[in-house]
């Protein structure tokens, strides 16, 4: 999948990408990412890419010009078909299954002579910056916009990258191991389970006798009872909407209840 992501930042998307299974998923060619400055089409000597705002009011507004010139050299990059979205504190609220649907749009086979990351459309990624974006451009070349949560950053170049970075873990070949996302939280409706490492004994806490006792079976149960009790004690909501789908079996129904006995 190719992602371009619109910024007039572009170093801070760069800095970021080149690091963990993201930064290896780019070098090994699983994906591709280039980001697009909406100063290179700006036509003053300055550079300049904002304004203020019709109607008075504090702050800066980002042109339509220089956003719109530098959104369609992003789809030429990202191929036909591609989906614009906008960061935005309006938007749909981005969560896993969002980043899977994302990551459905990949087709893991090419035409000859293609290659797999080229034969699919990509997503365009639009990281506003001051006050806001000119609404002409969120209504004529925006396809969706998402918010990475009811609060306010400087820009949308943060909550861009966390688009990338969860879209790119459900792509195959990315993780190092292929249960890695599936064992992640909210994958399966939970928060995932704790971990424990070496060594055994740290500062007078040990790690619970079932993970070193070899029986993967009582492995298995011990980590699902976890992360039910965690999910119930930190996020019921997600344990009330699998009550719902009817989606806990029986014997999760029975893990709850020594949860809830232990308590």
């Amino acid at each position: 999948m190719r992602f371009a992501i619109v910024s007039i930042f572009p170093g801070l998307i760069d800095a970021v990408m080149a690091y963990g299974v993201v930064g290896r998923a780019f070098a090994q060619g699983l994906a591709e990412l280039r980001c697009f400055d909406p100063r290179d089409h700006a036509k003053d000597r300055h550079k300049r890419v904002d304004d203020r705002p019709y109607g008075g009011g504090p702050g800066m507004v980002m042109q339509p010009g220089p956003l719109v010139s530098a959104i369609e050299d992003a789809r030429d990059f990202v191929g036909e078909g591609a989906t614009v979205v906008c960061l935005s504190p309006s938007g749909d609220r981005f969560d896993r299954d969002k980043a899977a649907e994302y990551a459905k749009k990949i087709t893991p086979t090419a035409a000859p002579g293609q290659s797999a990351v080229a034969a699919v459309p990509g997503i365009v990624l639009l990281a506003g910056r001051y006050e806001g974006i000119d609404e002409r451009v969120i209504e004529g070349w925006v396809d969706e916009e998402l918010s990475v949560g009811d609060f306010v950053v400087s820009g949308g170049e943060l909550p861009a990258l966390i688009v990338v970075d969860a879209v790119l873990r459900h792509c195959p070949g990315v993780l190092g191991h292929e249960l890695s996302a599936v064992q992640d939280s909210f994958e399966q409706g939970l928060l995932d389970c704790p971990h424990y490492t070496r060594p055994e004994s740290f500062q007078g806490q040990d790690v619970p006798s079932v993970l070193l006792s070899g029986d993967h079976q009582a492995i298995e149960r011990w980590r699902r009872q976890q992360a039910l009790s965690k999910t119930a004690r930190h996020r019921p909501d997600l344990l009330d909407s699998l009550r719902q789908k009817g989606a806990l079996s029986g014997d999760d129904l029975s893990l709850l209840g020594d949860v809830a006995k232990d308590e």
